[in-house]
């Protein structure tokens, strides 16, 4: 008998049991089902749930293992640094190299294994008290957990954010499919609110800068964002190129622009995100870095404003650095919190970034907006989607009282006339 054959069976034995929901998960993860349906048409379709969060995760996967290798090299990089030697960037010399990958694995792998096991035992033990089968909708929040923390993040700190973003912001709501806050940045935003000393400043990006700062060997981790905040551009040295191929410090996946964008495209192909909510959302940021660059140029701010670096930094730079484009890509996508018409998603990416760069901009203590804007957007999603229909509802009544009806068709074209308006 094969382990497929035996599971179904312990499956068909334990039915009705408390614990049937845990043991239904482990089972339908490694095998299809044994069961089909009888009776009635259904809609055949290789898409559910789960192959949409397992395309999303390959989407990712790249990213993560870039994200490994960047760990250790900001960490060497800050070493020369500090001695007064900056490393120049040799991709197969002193970037893919072992000793970057072993930093990404023990600091990188335990954020995602604290990440899947705790949220997944939460998903579990409200599955068997409530007595529904655990729904999928972990698997892609438990990888972007990871990704959207910085490397120096304790560990029992991130276990008390999951608790707490997968409760209060999925289970409460009635789980997957019905909450209205992404529960990915939910766990971000009570850690940035709960520790941001954690989550902000100049040594949480860097592994082993918290622990070695005030002493002999102290590195900095200063992000772009950073940099800019204080005013303190002249002294970055990085390129375009390193921003966009992601060899920069920051939150662990967030670095690389070109592999985010790569998943953006897969993601697109696989018909997965929206593609007009990731194109109207760098609208958004391209039209409100443009009116800050427009403020500068017109010499409404000046040096001497605390707001002066983040306004007068090149418009489109601003979608190459922070994690402005994996906020796009991964995370404004989300069909569950996202706007659900065409039109509403225009509208609603369009807000993501163009609020995202002005939180940047006036919030020099933490100069990151996107999940601030896009949590902001969840909420009014459902807001916008309502008026969006409304509009359609008017314009089509109002051409159903306008119509012309011919004597001959008139019952025809009543009816169909009708039939547009539901």
């Amino acid at each position: 008998m094969s382990i497929k054959s035996k599971m179904h069976e312990l499956k068909l034995k334990y039915q009705g049991k408390k614990m049937a929901p845990a043991f239904n998960a482990f089972h339908t993860f490694l095998f299809t089902p044994n069961e089909t349906t009888h009776g009635g048409t259904h809609v055949k379709a290789a898409d559910d749930l789960k192959r949409t969060m397992n395309t999303v995760i390959m989407a990712l996967v790249p990213i993560l293992i870039f994200s490994m290798f960047n760990a250790g090299y900001q960490y060497y990089a800050a070493i020369d640094a500090a001695n007064g030697t900056p490393r120049t960037l040799s991709l197969f010399e002193n970037f893919l190299t072992w000793d970057n990958f072993w930093i990404g694995i023990i600091k990188v792998l335990p954020l995602l294994v604290v990440s899947y096991g705790v949220g997944l035992l939460v998903e579990f033990i409200f599955a068997v008290i409530k007595g529904h089968e655990v729904e999928e909708g972990y698997l892609v929040t438990g990888m972007l957990v990871p990704l959207i923390v910085p490397i120096d993040t304790p560990l029992w700190m991130l276990a008390v954010a999951v608790v707490f973003g997968v409760v209060i912001g999925k289970e409460v709501f009635g789980g997957t499919g019905m909450n209205i806050l992404n529960p990915a940045l939910t766990i971000r935003a009570f850690l940035f609110f709960a520790y941001p000393t954690w989550m902000s400043g100049d040594k949480v990006w860097v592994y082993q800068a918290v622990e070695k700062a005030g002493g002999p060997d102290a590195i900095s981790g200063e992000t772009i964002l950073g940099f800019l905040a204080q005013n303190k551009g002249s002294e970055m040295a990085y390129s375009v190129s390193d921003m966009f191929f992601g060899f920069i410090p920051g939150s662990v996946g967030e670095t690389s622009t070109l592999l985010i964008l790569l998943g953006g495209l897969f993601l697109i192909y696989t018909k997965i995100a929206s593609w007009r909510i990731m194109l109207s959302a760098v609208i958004g940021s391209l039209v409100m870095g443009l009116i800050f660059n427009q403020v500068v140029d017109m010499g409404w701010v000046t040096e001497t404003s605390k707001f002066y670096g983040l306004m007068s930094f090149d418009f489109w730079k601003h979608l190459i650095i922070g994690g402005l484009a994996f906020g796009i890509v991964f995370m404004a996508t989300d069909p569950v919190t996202g706007a659900q018409t065409n039109r509403g998603k225009w509208i609603y990416g369009f807000f993501i970034g163009f609020i995202s760069v002005m939180i940047r901009v006036f919030n020099p203590a933490y100069p990151e907006g996107v999940f601030l804007a896009i949590l902001l957007m969840n909420v009014f999603a459902p807001t916008i989607d309502h008026y969006v229909v409304q509009g359609n509802i008017k314009r089509r009544m109002k051409r159903l009282k306008n119509a012309v009806i011919l004597p001959k068709d008139s019952d025809g074209k009543a009816e169909e006339l009708k039939a547009e308006t539901v």
